[in-house]
């Protein structure tokens, strides 16, 4: 294939002789097919069209995690739908129909979309279902409750009708009055299938499925915003006549963010960027670098922080144990790299603005790009509107409290020199690695002890680290006396028993923008308590298992995770010649993992991470096969973590790192072989997008210690002395 430099990505895809042919329906970008469709029965969220699809209203962000498939497994579970018949469309932004139930406003994070839809989008099922049902019924002259319902046709003494075929009739009948019931998980013939094809590959195979990426309108400017090279700068000036001689340069304008550079292309946008000369005021920018901002924040846990949690007298017990462990932490600040970059498009026609984007949290952007505009709250509806589209990742990036990247848009679409064209706005990979909004730096300081009777008789932790929440729209609710949940969660209530525990904080300065990356305060608090509890373990002179076990005998499903993995690994018995373990088990977002991992040496002393053994209890597996593939998502986003990754400052506080090849991601090579085990469980469903990130690292940490005698407690472990093969 020759290159051609106008070839899209969907346009490569379809010319590549060897793709394999699509099977499904084509990803939809909206709603528009079900809402246009003649004769349909239509609700919220599912829609029932003469052509006998039925059409699954999906009002979380795809972005690998699954949602599109899980919402319509519970859907086609109530309907006893054909799945080969399911499609899935994007919900648009409305906050009055689409809300997430537990955030109370539209969006995605937080591993929520299963446990807050569970009930809700079984409840559309069934209600459109007995619309049908009813629909035949008063055909065929007889109760609802006697018509057959199997594999989307109805069924009555020798008549049958498919669900498409009584979908116009159904229409006009009204919703149920009263709740219908839901069917019993002994009767599931869709939820908890193994192999049930997900809706979204298709599309993404042969390049019909739309991202934000692929969105570009006739007539559209480009746009890319030249930003402050330390954060916290602020624009002075900016001289832009190098970048009058760039072809199809078509101007620049301030913006809040810095400089919006626009070009009839993408490459004529970024290329005048280069061109561009600016002036900053840095007398507010944070100017250190990440080795003496660690030292600042480390120098923090010197002194009291705020408590977040305090049980009995950690200090005096701590004096009276019989042996106790200690030990300093560090973590780096951490991009979230998603393969598709920041981007999307925006327009206003005739003051209605229209954002088309893999949006995380409509609700909040839609909220921000009206702002921009001085549209009224009370117009926000009829005035904005979100196109939401499949995302190419996110691990938290696409949900700023500011709505970052969008309202960035809608400013510079607002001083655009041509502001009746649609603009697309881009950040390059330099740019989202550079831009800022990372997973927090964090230092904690532990010192733990076993009694006599080698059960934990104190724990004593000081956390260290800019706060999450602090400073945003959230801090009202989701920040408690200065504690930042976000800072202490995974410590603060972690599952093993101590009659003597405190914990503290010390919400760090900096100019940083820190956000949520995948699993949050899990990713740094589950390492140091499983590590703490290998040393503990240790220390009282007992496997590593069995000490933790000890300490879960009030947290059943912490332990039964713990158990399935030991098992899955035969922890009982030795590991062959050249192998070394490692566990531990948190629980994240109402969801229990336990890893086991395993590594061996090379004969340099490097680490090769063999295999990992997961367990894991999300309540009912509604997609066995995608929860599978989240365990080995999140083991490979952590491991990547915890080998090398990390956003280093330079001295004067600019980032070092710009691209993969210094922000390297997980190579194949280094990838391990994931065994899963799916502990049953009738218990509603709960996230699986997170919780397979925490166990990983300290997992690994114990198995280094286990190998090497060292004890590996700052991150990355490459950076700190751990080679790897």
């Amino acid at each position: 294939m020759k290159f051609n430099p106008t070839l899209t990505r969907r346009g490569f895809l379809k010319s590549a002789a060897t793709l394999p042919a699509a099977s499904s329906v084509a990803l939809a970008a909206n709603n528009d097919k079900a809402q246009a469709a003649n004769g349909a029965l239509v609700s919220d969220f599912v829609h029932v069209t003469p052509d006998d699809r039925i059409v699954v209203v999906v009002k979380h962000v795809e972005a690998g995690q699954g949602p599109a498939t899980g919402l319509a497994t519970l859907v086609a579970e109530e309907m006893n739908a054909d799945w080969r018949k399911i499609d899935i469309v994007f919900a648009p932004s409305d906050n009055s129909r689409y809300a997430n139930l537990l955030f109370g406003m539209q969006g995605t994070g937080g591993s929520t979309a299963m446990a807050n839809s569970f009930a809700q989008y079984r409840k559309a099922g069934a209600d459109a279902l007995m619309r049908l049902k009813s629909a035949a019924a008063k055909q065929w002259n007889t109760a609802a409750q006697n018509i057959k319902a199997e594999n989307g046709a109805l069924t009555y003494k020798g008549k049958r009708a498919t669900y498409g075929e009584m979908s116009a009739a159904a229409a006009n009948i009204a919703p149920p009055a009263a709740e219908v019931a839901l069917k019993k998980p002994g009767e599931f013939t869709h939820i908890g299938k193994e192999n049930l094809a997900r809706k979204d590959i298709a599309g993404k195979l042969d390049g019909s499925a739309k991202y934000a990426m692929d969105i570009r309108p006739d007539n559209v400017l480009y746009a890319v915003v030249m930003r402050s090279p330390k954060f916290g700068g602020v624009l002075k000036s900016f001289d832009d006549s190098a970048a009058r001689k760039v072809e199809n340069y078509a101007g620049a304008k301030a913006v809040p963010s810095g400089v919006a550079v626009y070009g009839e292309t993408l490459w004529a946008a970024i290329k005048a960027r280069r061109a561009l000369k600016a002036e900053w005021d840095f007398s507010r920018a944070e100017t250190r670098s990440s080795a003496q901002m660690l030292r600042d924040f480390q120098k923090e846990l010197d002194n009291p922080g705020i408590t977040a949690v305090k049980n009995g007298d950690a200090d005096k017990a701590l004096q009276n144990a019989a042996t106790t462990v200690e030990a300093d932490f560090s973590f780096p600040f951490l991009a979230h790299a998603p393969m598709e970059p920041l981007n999307c498009v925006i327009q206003n026609k005739n003051g209605k603005i229209t954002l088309w984007d893999g949006c995380q949290f409509p609700a909040l952007s839609h909220g921000a790009v009206g702002a921009v505009f001085g549209i009224a709250p009370e117009q926000l509806m009829d005035k904005v509107s979100i196109v939401s589209l499949l995302a190419g990742g996110t691990f938290g990036r696409r949900a700023t409290p500011t709505s970052d990247y969008q309202s960035e848009a809608a400013h510079a679409l607002k001083v655009s020199p041509q502001p009746s064209r649609p603009l697309k706005v881009v950040w390059t990979r330099e740019d989202d690695i550079r831009g800022g909004y990372y997973r927090p730096m964090f230092a904690h300081r532990v010192r733990a002890g076993v009694g006599n009777d080698g059960n934990i008789a104190a724990w004593r932790q000081r956390i260290s680290g800019k706060s999450i929440l602090i400073g945003t729209p959230f801090e009202s609710f989701a920040v408690k006396e200065g504690v930042d949940n976000s800072s202490v969660e995974g410590a603060a209530n972690m599952p093993y028993h101590s009659a003597n525990l405190h914990v503290d904080v010390r919400n760090a300065k900096t100019a940083v923008p820190t956000l949520w990356w995948r699993s949050v305060g899990h990713t740094h608090t589950a390492f140091v308590v499983e590590t703490v509890m290998d040393m503990l373990a240790q220390a009282a002179g007992e496997d590593a298992v069995a000490f933790r076990l000890r300490h879960l005998q009030n947290h059943p499903r912490h332990a039964g995770v713990l158990r399935a993995a030991a098992e899955a690994a035969q922890w009982q018995s030795k590991p062959e010649a050249g192998r070394f373990r490692g566990v531990a088990v948190h629980e994240s977002f109402n969801s229990f993992v336990a890893e086991v991992v395993e590594i061996s040496l090379n004969g340099n002393g490097a680490v090769k991470v063999e295999k990992v053994y997961c367990a894991v209890d999300c309540g009912i597996a509604v997609n066995p096969d995608i929860v599978r593939a989240q365990m080995e998502s999140g083991v490979g986003y952590a491991l990547g973590a915890a080998m090398r990754n990390q956003i280093t400052l330079k001295e004067g506080g600019e980032v070092k790192e710009s691209n993969f090849p210094d922000y390297e991601p997980l190579r194949m090579s280094d990838m391990p072989e994931v065994q899963t085990v799916i502990v049953p469980s009738r218990e509603a469903p709960t996230g699986v997008g997170e919780p397979g990130v925490p166990p990983l690292a300290p997992a690994l940490a114990n198995a280094i210690q286990a190998a090497t005698g060292n004890r590996p407690t700052h991150l990355p472990f490459a950076a700190h002395g751990v080679k790897f093969a």
